[in-house]
């Protein structure tokens, strides 16, 4: 550590912590503004969250999860959900094949011997999630050279109050300085729009996670680099565990048909252990390769084992599972109230995102006009793995040198919680005999308030006076439906070709995404406008929901100015 550090103890060193249940990682942002992952000292970039005591020595990381087997009544996984629980309300299956959680006064804890002496001792999940943290913080001091003191850590969508203050005061014992909890589909999304080459816009995003223990889905609204939540689902019954069991399944009866009497391995704890170790290599290796190796040795009664799996195969053994992530996603638009039209990108985040099969049957899910951000999709996908604390530890660079006052400030409801716009508003430009005219959307529907936006509309060609409506507009599905063609005939000639027919009769109908217009605002003349001529419009709306409206021909001067009070537009509710 630098002695530069070591004389001034107040500098504020931020990074950017993911916190998983399954795998932790630690990121900073250089001098020219890029998010870098930190690897920790035994190379890893995903770190285990896993902690294992030997005879009094704390192993960490990869070096933990290697004692899953040996050693597993001292070794403590998946623990981070724990965190600010009761014990009746927490699910400890994860924990089979580790240290098992018990109840403790008011809290969760561990019995697992951490000492060199005999005993076994309660350890709190609060003590655990501690030291786990520091040891994070201790390989990207180490890193950096200089002490790590503050962060800002991922936490997932329905992380509570009670959670969030827990894991804040586990952060503080381990001297880390928690600036902000940042929501881990918004960090992954602030990934995305952090890189050089990216263009801010209005979009919607879907980030999808099938982690380890649950998968995770988020419907999120970026307007003008304003993040708003519009819907989430969680389900445990998805989740990455599920595609080890089904590897697991597979492997294990193949060793039952070779070695009958050897038994079935899975009902072993430490040939279980095994398994599972080995089918999450398996798993890793097919979403890269198209073939995979499962080699154990002594894996039941004293018997080696190997076989191979193909991708193909996998897919077809894992089809339900991939089936149900999809629809999970389809399912967390249906909730935010969207159609899969209105959704600009698909961002696949997590570990599990890397196998090919999920991004084609999330993508499946969605029109072509809709980006898939994985690394079977796009060449400029960012590393799935990596998006969350990439994403925290941009944010850690934009507040650390805020006074924690002022950040608290800013994240107070009364300043986060703000009004949105339920419609988007938009003009249309009417010209001689016209009686509609053609929306033009100029701000989404879900932008929260103050917003000013400008856009150039290109008037009907012919010109001269053009009206122009304000108003409000909801986005709506066209159903088109193919007209179905007469049927011919049957005669003995052409029965062979029957089957021909109905197929090219069954064509599937056209779904556009187009808009209702609601009501109108206001009404502006223009008048004399050039043929083929475009029209500004510059649209304020305050925060108290009254809108200012300018409207003039491009390269005039002056224009007509409209201003609305506040009763004309109404608010969502709550960012």
């Amino acid at each position: 550590m630098s002695a530069e550090a070591e004389n001034t103890p107040t500098q504020k060193v931020a990074i950017g912590i993911s916190f998983g249940n399954s795998y932790s990682s630690i990121a900073f942002t250089t001098g020219d503004g890029k998010a870098e992952v930190i690897a920790n000292e035994d190379g890893d970039r995903q770190i285990p969250s896993i902690l294992s005591y030997v005879e009094g020595e704390e192993l960490h990381g990869s070096q933990a999860k290697s004692q899953l087997i040996r050693n597993s009544k001292n070794t403590v996984a998946y623990f981070r959900d724990f965190l600010g629980q009761e014990f009746k309300s927490i699910d400890p299956s994860p924990c089979h094949q580790s240290a098992h959680p018990i109840q403790h006064e008011s809290t969760i804890s561990f019995k697992i011997r951490d000492s060199e002496e005999e005993k076994e001792n309660d350890v709190t999940v609060s003590e655990i999630t501690t030291r786990h943290l520091k040891r994070i913080r201790d390989s990207a001091s180490d890193y950096l050279g200089k002490k790590v003191n503050a962060a800002v850590i991922t936490v997932p969508t329905n992380f509570t109050e009670a959670q969030k203050a827990a894991l804040s005061q586990a952060a503080k014992d381990a001297d880390i300085e928690v600036l902000q909890f940042i929501n881990e589909p918004v960090s992954a999304v602030l990934a995305y729009d952090a890189r050089p080459d990216a263009k801010i816009a209005d979009k919607i995003v879907v980030v999808a996670d099938l982690g380890g223990t649950r998968s995770d889905v988020a419907v999120v609204a970026s307007r003008g680099g304003i993040y708003t939540v519009l819907a989430t689902l969680h389900d445990y019954e998805v989740s990455g565990f599920k595609l080890d069991q089904v590897l697991i399944d597979h492997f294990a009866k193949e060793f039952i048909k070779k070695h009958k009497s050897a038994g079935d391995p899975r009902e072993n704890d430490r040939s279980l252990a095994k398994m599972k170790l080995e089918c999450e290599a398996v798993k890793k290796a097919l979403s890269i390769g198209t073939t995979a190796n499962f080699s154990v040795e002594s894996l039941a009664n004293g018997i080696d084992f190997t076989a191979t799996i193909n991708r193909s195969r996998y897919e077809l053994l894992a089809s339900k599972i991939f089936a149900a992530f999809a629809r999970l996603v389809t399912h967390a638009v249906e909730k935010a109230e969207l159609d899969p039209l209105d959704i600009t990108e698909v961002i696949l985040a997590g570990g599990n995102s890397h196998t090919p099969r999920i991004a084609s049957a999330v993508g499946n899910a969605f029109p072509e006009t809709t980006t898939v951000l994985a690394p079977s999709t796009s060449p400029t996908a960012i590393n799935p793995s990596e998006l969350s604390v990439r994403g925290a530890a941009i944010q850690a660079s934009l507040i650390q040198e805020f006074d924690v006052e002022d950040i608290e400030q800013s994240t107070h409801p009364m300043v986060t919680v703000v009004p949105h716009l339920s419609h988007a508003v938009g003009v249309l430009c009417i010209s001689g005999d016209e009686s509609h005219g053609i929306f033009h959307p100029i701000v989404d529907a879900e932008t929260s308030l103050p917003v000013r936006r400008s856009a150039i509309i290109s008037t009907p060609r012919e010109g001269g006076d053009v009206l122009i409506k304000l108003a409000e507009g909801a986005g709506h599905i066209k159903v088109t439906k193919p007209e179905p063609k007469p049927k011919k005939e049957a005669n003995e000639d052409d029965e062979d070709d029957s089957d021909e027919d109905d197929s090219e009769e069954e064509e599937e109908e056209l779904r556009e995404r187009t808009w209702k217009i609601g009501k109108i605002l206001s009404e502006a003349a223009i008048r004399g406008v050039k043929k083929g001529g475009k029209v500004e419009v510059q649209i304020n709306i305050a925060a108290d929901l009254s809108v200012n409206a300018i409207f003039r021909e491009v390269g005039a001067k002056g224009g007509v100015r409209g201003i609305l009070s506040s009763s004309k537009v109404t608010q969502n509710g709550s960012a």
